[in-house]
């Protein structure tokens, strides 16, 4: 049974930071590219960040030079750090798991910029 559960997120005032985790069982995390994604009230999911199997990340522009993807292969898990949060990064991210047709999404974690 495959699982991926996000934490870490919460209540935090603009210009503060996060760390959330993604901690996958039940693939062959190595092999997958992990991504992350976000979705605010009344909004469409949208993408936020991937990082590929070899470590290679990439991100939206609108996190680009705030938030950084990492992954520990020993622990099956990956990590955001956000930084220099702001009220428009409200949402609830979910991890999501991606090899080939397989994908694999978390239960999310809210995350909210409030001061």
């Amino acid at each position: 049974q495959v699982q991926l559960v996000e934490s870490g997120g919460g209540l935090v005032q603009p210009g503060g930071s996060l760390r959330l985790s993604c901690a996958a069982s039940g693939i062959r995390f190595s092999f997958y590219v992990m991504a992350w994604y976000r979705q605010a009230p009344g909004k469409q999911r949208e993408f936020v960040a991937f990082i590929t199997t070899g470590g290679m990340t990439s991100y939206a522009g609108s996190v680009k030079g705030r938030f950084s993807a990492s992954r520990d292969n020993a622990k099956n898990t990956i990590y955001l750090q956000m930084s220099s949060l702001k009220p428009e990064d409200t949402a609830v991210y979910y991890c999501k798991a991606i090899l080939n047709s397989d994908e694999y999404w978390g239960q999310g974690t809210q995350v909210t910029v409030s001061s």
